[in-house]
């Protein structure tokens, strides 16, 4: 067996690396073929496997979501007086925002731990930066 991480071979059966210390079978993150909004929801353990690239991803697609949950929030806040407005949807759509904003405080958590920051803005330029420099390794 060959430690993933110094590529020095290590005896049978063994837990971690001989040379790093590092675990043997310890999983390490993989490009995703698709990400989904669904997927923010996963548990923090599930979510410290994916990729850093996916996680750009998935923080872009919840951040999207809760931008557009808040618009939805502040235009059911300011309807006319006229309107009737039942408070079940606007209950929903604040237990909505405040659900997009903890997931989107996870990723980025996350992703602090990974990269040292949280980036202001995921767009293209950064997601094909990066997408270059993983083709290159």
């Amino acid at each position: 067996m060959i430690c993933s991480y110094c590529q020095s071979e290590q005896p049978p059966y063994a837990e971690s690396c001989v040379f790093c210390n590092a675990p043997i079978n310890a999983k390490r993150p993989t490009l995703k073929e698709f990400i989904h909004i669904d997927q923010a929801e996963l548990p923090f353990e599930e979510l410290c496997l994916f990729h850093t690239y996916d996680l750009l991803l998935l923080l872009r697609l919840v951040r999207e979501e809760r931008t557009n949950t808040y618009k939805l929030m502040r235009t059911v806040q300011k309807a006319p007086e006229g309107v009737l407005i039942d408070s079940d949807t606007l209950t929903f759509t604040e237990t909505e925002y405040r659900c997009y904003t903890a997931r989107m405080r996870v990723l980025e958590g996350i992703l602090i731990d990974r990269m040292g920051y949280k980036p202001k803005r995921v767009d293209d330029k950064l997601l094909v930066s990066l997408k270059a420099k993983i083709e290159n390794d």
